[in-house]
């Protein structure tokens, strides 16, 4: 437990928004090390499969991807044997780097991987690791070769694969096994891919501790989403603090904006949240209403646990959104919180 909060503590540092693009496929591989071994799979930015050491298993986290599990119970089985490889890659990878950097105790490691497919055919991959929060080493899938920026990581990767076999079995992935699951997916999911469903607004006040106003979106997808704030009708971006995306247990999301504005402003000026979304004709709009009422929908509770999980894993996605441009320089590819929710077993 103390392992997942300075997990948690690490990963929520960083803030990040990202959009995804139309026409253009993607499967990601996310996995967190800090003791316990924890990954998740993603088709378009929406959580597909999970998996824990601690149960030893693949978890569907889609009704088509159930159907997978229903129609080819073999896909599993082999599905669930590749995560354990990948459990003792990463404990390799783990041991190594204690014993080069004389570390005593379980640091953290996150690996980042996948595959893109854009509606032309263009491929694309990335494979990056992680070590306790910063930039460790990534796969230039053009070279085949693993790059760092500075002389300790590539120390690391001089002793971790020597020969570069590693880095020849991660670019075959990603180029050959990668890109067909990802087809497998779509072709599998594609109702539900690329459904469009319009998102609920409301807006609230909040008095305690300091006067707030709340714009919250919920409902929706897919995922990419913009909320703003107007003031009679301009933008605006001082005193404003836009939330991460958040998954809802029906497999769409919800994400809210806040601004903080002295009451009397709200009596004097007309403020309105402003929601785009691909699922609309139009920009959605809603008022704040005067004299501290509220206007929309319910917002949804998330439990501490639930919200605990999804923080942890929107961090590792958001090192992800962090890093993108990076390693598009770095792939020469042209490509670029996501149900994460774990069983509490």
């Amino acid at each position: 437990m103390e392992n997942c909060s300075a997990v948690l503590k690490l990963l929520l540092i960083i803030t990040c928004v990202h959009l995804s693009s139309s026409g253009r496929h993607s499967l990601q591989y996310l996995y967190t090390a800090a003791g316990r071994f924890i990954a998740v799979s993603l088709v378009d930015e929406e959580q597909v499969v999970s998996y824990d050491s601690k149960i030893g298993k693949m978890i569907p986290r889609t009704e088509w991807m159930k159907k997978i599990e229903d129609d080819d119970p073999l896909y599993w089985k082999s599905e669930t044997q590749h995560m354990t490889d990948q459990h003792e890659r990463i404990r390799v990878f783990v041991h190594r780097a204690k014993q080069i950097f004389n570390h005593t105790k379980d640091h953290i490691v996150l690996k980042m991987y996948g595959c893109e497919l854009d509606d032309d055919n263009t491929t694309g991959g990335y494979d990056q690791y992680s070590y306790d929060g910063e930039d460790f080493i990534n796969l230039n899938l053009t070279t085949g070769t693993w790059t760092a920026d500075n002389d300790k990581a590539k120390s690391f990767i001089n002793d971790w694969d020597p020969k570069g076999t590693e880095a020849k079995h991660w670019k075959d992935f990603l180029e050959t096994n990668c890109i067909d699951q990802l087809k497998k997916f779509v072709s599998q999911g594609r109702e539900s891919l690329e459904r469009k469903v319009v998102p609920e607004v409301s807006v609230l006040h909040k008095h305690y501790p300091s006067p707030e106003v709340v714009c919250h979106a919920t409902g929706f997808f897919p995922k990419a989403l913009n909320i703003t704030w107007q003031k009679d009708g301009e933008d605006v971006h001082e005193d404003v603090e836009l939330r991460e995306t958040l998954p809802n247990q029906d497999e769409s999301f919800q994400k809210r904006i806040i601004l903080k504005v002295p009451a009397e402003e709200l009596q004097k000026h007309t403020y309105t949240c402003v929601v785009q979304h691909s699922s609309l004709e139009k920009e959605l709009v809603r008022e704040v209403p005067k004299g501290g009422r509220s206007a929309g929908v319910r917002i949804a509770i998330i439990t501490p646990v639930v919200a605990a999980l999804i923080g942890l894993f929107a961090g590792i996605v958001v090192w992800k959104n962090k890093n993108s441009g990076e390693r598009r320089k770095e792939a020469d590819v042209k490509f670029s919180e996501n149900r994460f929710t774990l069983s509490n077993s």
